[in-house]
This record gives structure tokens, C-alpha cells and sequence, in this order.
């Protein structure tokens, strides 16, 4: 696998200068109450041997760095259900030994086969869209395979009644990336006026396997992870009117998210467990 190295950043919390900002909480520290810990990977599901080495990659993580929740970002199988089930529980079945849930969206390969139904019990997914509250942290998984009216509808609705501190979507195909694909202008049409209009501070999306993070349009921050383990796609140049791009990595990895009180940290982690990109997202 291929690592490409980027300084370690943080975003400015609200124009305050980035010496006024406290440094972000040490990787490997005990889990401060009420605070939520979640490991993110797309496109990961390219079955045995290689995603069994995705999976302990994230294991190994994990045993130094606790999390209560890992977020699959779609493409979570390209087999069409040929190994589906063997792959998840020999790669991530330490998740439940653990102690770590599971929640997840679907992507395009996964809806190539039963339209993706055969992933919602191992991912613990009630339907293909969906939301789950985690104390102060409501996560909205949606399927962006198919942005209709009618889920449009449930996510203005769901957005609108939220009263979480902590707004969180996910889905697979992002509404900005510049790499082996372009954002998908019906979700920057349909999805990010909501975001912005309801305050969900991030958006994770994958399907571009590489991991890319713009600066917030709309106080939105929006990351593309899809370094899950298939074949890498460059970087290419984003286009007006992309918000601008802050760090663009053609590596595989995964993220690592902890969610306080007052302020979100992400982590871009290599599979070798390297930090490889840290942002701050307020509240």
C-alpha cells in the first residue's frame, strides 16, 4: 500500500488564531464520559485475503485508541454477495468482542446485488436511510445511490427535529471530490442547503479511494475517506466553485473521530496506524 505524507493541520475553532485553540486530545487516552469515538472506512469490501488486513489495521488501532462505533462509508463489498458474510466476520468480527456497534450506508457496488439488502443485518441498518442518536451526536446515514424526493423529504424532516449538539451525515457518494470522480451535483443541489440551513457540522463520504477534507462551505465540513483498502485513484485539480480543498492524500486509511462537548477532532490514520491529517470542527 502506498502512503503519501501530508503535515499535520488543524482547522481554526470560529476565526479564533490557532494559538488560543487547546491541543487535541492524545491519541491512545482513556475515553472522557459522554464523549463518542468512531472509526470511519469506505470501499473496504474487496474480500479475502485483503480486506482481513483492513480489518486488523483498524483492530490494532482500535486496542490503543477506543471506539464505541465503526461507520462503514459504503462499498463495504464487491463481491455481489459472493463472500460477503465470510469476509465481514473474518475481518471485523473482533468489532463485537470489542465491544464496537456498527452502523453503515450503502454504495454503489453494494446495490448491485438484492439492492444492498444483504448488508443491512451485519451493519446493523434499519433501512437504506436512517438515523441514530448517540448521546449529544445524532448520525444521519443516507443512501446516495438514489437523492428522490421522498428521502429528500425524511432528511428535512429528521434535520428539523434534531435537537442534538452534534450533526453528523454519512453517505457514499461525496458532494465534493476531485480524484477518479467528480462530486455529484444532485446531492450539492438536494442535500448541502439542508446541512447548512440545519447545522450538521460534517459530512463523510467515500467512493473516491483516497482521502480528501475542504474547507467548511456554509460551516459544513466535508471529508471524503474511501481508503478502505481498493486500488488507490490520484489527485486531480478541483474545479470553481469546489469549496477549497485543505489536503488531498491518495493513501489507504481510515478516520478516527472524537466527539466532545465543545469540539469535534478528526484523525486521517494510515493503515500503519500514522496520524496523517488532524482537523478541529465546532459546535
Amino acid at each position: 500500500m502506498r502512503f503519501v505524507f501530508v503535515a499535520l493541520c488543524a482547522l481554526t475553532l470560529g476565526g479564533a488564531s490557532s494559538a488560543s485553540i487547546p491541543p487535541p486530545p492524545p491519541l491512545g487516552g482513556p475515553v472522557v464520559p459522554g464523549e463518542l469515538r468512531v472509526l470511519a472506512v469506505g470501499d473496504f469490501g474487496i474480500g479475502l485475503p485483503a480486506e482481513r488486513t483492513t480489518g486488523e489495521a483498524l483492530s490494532r488501532f482500535e486496542r490503543r485508541n477506543p471506539a464505541s462505533l465503526l461507520l462503514a462509508l459504503g462499498d463495504n463489498d464487491y463481491t455481489a454477495g459472493a463472500s460477503f458474510s465470510e469476509s465481514w466476520n473474518e475481518s471485523f468480527g473482533w468489532l463485537r468482542r470489542a465491544g464496537v456497534g456498527v452502523a453503515g450506508v450503502l454504495g454503489n457496488h453494494d446495490v448491485m446485488f438484492e439492492g444492498g439488502s444483504y448488508e443491512l443485518a451485519a451493519l446493523n441498518m434499519p433501512r437504506r436511510y436512517y438515523t441514530r442518536r448517540f448521546g449529544d451526536v445524532q448520525l444521519f446515514a443516507l443512501d446516495s445511490n438514489e437523492t428522490g424526493d421522498a428521502q429528500t423529504r425524511w432528511l428535512r424532516r429528521a434535520l428539523a427535529s434534531s435537537r442534538a449538539s452534534w450533526k453528523i451525515a454519512a453517505f457514499h457518494h461525496p458532494a465534493y471530490t476531485c480524484g477518479g470522480y467528480t462530486g455529484r451535483k444532485d446531492i450539492v443541489r438536494r442535500w448541502t442547503p439542508l446541512f447548512a440551513r440545519y447545522h450538521v457540522q460534517l459530512v463523510l463520504s467515500g467512493h473516491d479511494h483516497n482521502y480528501q477534507r475542504f474547507l467548511p462551505r456554509r460551516r459544513v465540513t466535508y471529508v471524503v475517506d474511501g481508503g478502505g483498502g481498493a486500488h488507490l485513484y490520484a489527485i486531480v485539480a478541483c474545479p470553481y466553485p469546489y469549496p477549497r480543498r485543505l489536503r488531498a492524500i491518495s493513501a489507504h486509511g481510515f478516520l478516527y473521530l472524537i466527539v466532545g462537548s465543545e469540539r469535534l477532532d478528526g484523525y486521517a490514520i494510515s493503515m500503519g496506524g500514522r496520524v496523517i491529517d488532524h482537523f478541529i470542527v465546532g459546535p
